[in-house]
């Protein structure tokens, strides 16, 4: 039977029960979410396929020592007490990313300065030459994670953050996240079951990420490589396997259709969705939302719309204004859900929402509401309001 062990999927804030999910789904014991965080128990199979599969992960650690430290000197020594021959050589070379959240440790470089110097002296003291850092191309990325007092030491598996897929091959000014983008449709529940709009679909993230949900295609498909392919203990056999079975894939009978008021913004989720190998999916047109006269008879509206950083608040008002006359007369029987983070805003879609999410999108504290697009009027229409706020 397979050696188990623990792990840490990090994911976006108010992403952590989908993440969950996920994992659950891949056969992960122990499941137990945290903020902005999901620990679970598995082997190395599991540490595979949860890269290659989570679309809701940012990075998968493996802990390696876990330590409460007082100081910087405590660091220094509860860092020195690990094994490092076991992870690095004199020949390979390596790098610390910190993570800090103490009133003790106040700077992170600081406290990364004191853990490279602990490794280097654990060599040192044995005769030995101590590994190099290498911060472009390490052999071995490490994660100091610090929680007040608390510290842990993990091995990140994945190198770059999850969420470069790799399909990426331009961008408009303010791209959405790849991993917010999928936990928000998973959020809504739609698995490819009717068709899916983004009205304002910028450079395709939202497009792209839906088709792979509806395929079933592992997001991580695109990627070049993984950090744990440099690990010693690395599985090529094992790995080649995971990452060719296309079992899980599935056939895909609707359509997702994305249209934006710039044609560059077209042009360039073109490009995208042809680097990603879902142009026969996927249908695009440069149509300015205004002029939506007409939907497919079924399906659900996912959009992420100007928030007001390059709009002036009387046009981001108007162009609220203006998606909640469009969805309430174009996209009856419709599921609508928008991405924004202004109530003001909100409140000029001049609709109901029956479900609100708490989510980040970079630093901005956003919701994405669900609003349920009746014909008629409001009263034969008699739902309660959910707050679906994820955990914390």
């Amino acid at each position: 039977m397979a050696k188990t062990f623990g792990i840490i999927a990090k994911t976006l804030y108010g992403l952590e029960d989908v993440l969950a999910k996920e994992l659950i789904s891949l056969g992960a014991n122990g499941v137990q979410i945290g903020r902005r965080m999901v620990s679970f128990e598995g082997d190395l199979a599991l540490l595979y396929k949860a890269n290659i599969h989570c679309r809701t992960a940012l990075r998968i650690l493996k802990p390696i020592r876990e330590f409460k430290a007082k100081d910087a000197d405590e660091l220094y020594l509860q860092v020195k007490r690990v094994d490092w021959d076991v992870f690095l050589s004199p020949q390979t070379t390596f790098v610390i990313d910190a993570v800090v959240n103490s009133e003790t440790f106040t700077h992170s470089k600081f406290v990364t300065y004191r853990a490279k110097d602990a490794i280097a002296d654990y060599f040192t003291e044995r005769g030995e030459e101590r590994p190099s850092v290498s911060v472009s191309n390490p052999d071995l990325r490490l994660h100091l994670h610090i929680s007040h007092n608390d510290c842990s030491i993990s091995i990140d598996s994945s190198g770059e953050s999850l969420h470069k897929r790799g399909y990426r091959e331009v961008q408009t000014e303010a791209p959405i996240n790849e991993v917010l983008a999928a936990g928000m449709i998973l959020k809504t529940g739609w698995k490819g079951d009717s068709d899916l709009i983004d009205p304002m679909c910028g450079s395709g993230t939202i497009l792209i990420e839906a088709a792979m949900i509806a395929l079933n295609i592992p997001p991580g498909i695109h990627r070049k490589n993984f950090a744990f392919e440099k690990w010693p203990d690395f599985n090529r056999e094992l790995f080649e396997e995971i990452y060719n079975d296309d079992s899980r894939e599935k056939p895909f009978n609707h359509r997702i259709i994305g249209t934006d008021i710039s044609p560059v913004a077209i042009d360039i989720a073109r490009k995208n969705i042809k680097s990603a190998g879902l142009s026969p999916y996927i249908d695009l047109k440069v149509t300015p939302l205004q002029q939506y006269k007409e939907a497919p008879p079924t399906g659900i509206v996912v959009m992420n719309p100007p928030y007001g950083e390059r709009l002036s608040s009387q046009n981001l008002f108007e162009l609220y204004q203006m998606i909640g006359e469009r969805m309430k007369h174009v996209f009856a029987g419709y599921e609508v859900w928008i991405l924004s983070y202004r109530e003001e805003c909100f409140d000029k879609i001049g609709l109901k929402p029956s479900a609100k999410i708490k989510l980040k999108n970079g630093s901005l504290d956003c919701e994405f509401r669900k609003y349920e697009i009746f014909a008629g009027k409001r009263k034969e229409w008699k739902k309660p309001l959910t707050t679906a706020d994820s955990p914390t």
